[in-house]
């Protein structure tokens, strides 16, 4: 077996730990005598399974107890729609427009009310993060929305936005779990899981119980209401079992390796080493404003298209997959989650550089 540097923004690496566990486990569950992809979500099996990964998942994070832990399907794209359908009372919201992915949050919500863009960095190319201490927020706004870290523009919200008491949702899909988070400074958090938590497929929400209610907009179907899903533990439907099952054995490997502050430490030592690579060579460069970079996502170029097909050519064949960067913002693109090991990120620096010698 020969298993690459996978620096996909997703979906992503998973620790060797758990798809070795995954493997072993594939055949049969335990002593239930089926794999997890075959049980009933209806099965005391299932339900432990579920009630654990829960129960890891405050205790990695420090959920409080007011705020209710949903395991959804739909990615995103889904919870774009749901977060206006929810929480949209006022039919007005604020969003800060920071990549494409808040783009396409606040057109989704203009089709259930007024959307404000309060802040954006549009203007260079989403490549930095917009002053957000002293934000024009609407007094009748239900709440300010950011993607707290921009998986395609490589950055990432340093200090959380002024909401001016406003509820504050965020997309953390491609930083959660890959440092510690305060749960309380947010109204709604979520995240689709495939960057840095398991296999596409599950979207965890964290809300805040008072924001889970019976007046939604209406016209809101059934599945899309978080209080249907809260009610019923997230089982209200057939829930993506074997992908939660991964999950939670992530967030078991979490545990093991120190938590979410030795994520962190790890995280960012693991781009300190690409970072200050990026800022001393001669070929290479980032795209991203140094105090606003983000720790998952390194997106660089050499300002010649030929010489980055070359490069991604030659890292692809060396054994680095997935390097290819957006299309909105050319050149490269290292995702380096908690799952990439720092000889990864190591070998991967040791390429450029050879690289470089051969090609600047």
């Amino acid at each position: 077996m020969s298993r690459v540097y996978n620096f996909s923004a997703g979906p992503a690496c998973l620790p060797e730990e758990v798809l070795r566990q995954c493997a072993a486990e594939m055949l049969e569950y335990g002593t239930s005598g089926m794999s997890v992809m075959e049980m009933s979500h209806r099965s005391k099996d299932f339900e432990a399974i579920l009630d654990q990964a829960e129960a890891d998942l405050r205790e990695l994070v420090g959920i409080p107890e007011n705020y209710k832990v949903l395991f959804l399907q739909g990615g995103g794209n889904t919870q774009f729609a749901m977060v206006p359908m929810n929480l949209m009372r006022n039919k007005v919201a604020d969003y800060i427009l920071t990549g494409q992915w808040a783009k396409k949050a606040a057109a989704e919500a203009k089709l259930y009310g007024q959307v404000n863009i309060i802040a954006s960095s549009a203007d260079k190319t989403f490549s930095y993060i917009p002053d957000c201490s002293d934000l024009p927020v609407s007094p009748d706004a239900d709440y300010v929305y950011i993607c707290q870290n921009n998986t395609i523009y490589g950055t990432v919200f340093k200090t959380l936005p002024d909401t001016k008491g406003k509820d504050l949702v965020s997309d953390v899909s491609s930083m959660l779990l890959s440092e510690p988070m305060d749960v309380t400074k947010y109204g709604v958090v979520w995240g689709g899981v495939q960057k840095n938590v398991g296999p596409a497929g599950v979207t965890i929400v964290i809300i805040r119980e008072d924001l889970i209610r019976e007046d939604v907009l209406p016209g809101t179907p059934t599945m899309l209401r978080y209080k249907t899903h809260a009610d019923n533990k997230s089982l209200y439907n057939t829930p993506p079992c074997w992908n939660i099952y991964v999950c939670g054995l992530v967030f078991k490997w979490l545990k093991a390796m120190g938590g979410l502050e030795e994520m962190q430490r790890r995280n960012i030592a693991k781009a300190k080493v690409l970072y200050d690579f990026l800022d001393q060579s001669e070929l290479f460069h980032g795209t991203v404003r140094k105090e606003d970079r983000s720790l998952m996502n390194v997106p660089f170029v050499t300002g010649n298209e030929d010489i980055d097909k070359k490069f991604i050519a030659a890292a692809t064949a060396a054994g680095f997959k997935n390097l290819k960067g957006h299309r909105t913002v050319g050149g490269m693109r290292a995702s380096i989650y908690n799952a990439m090991p720092m000889e990864g990120v190591q070998a991967l620096v040791d390429f450029m550089a050879a690289f470089e010698k051969e090609n600047r």
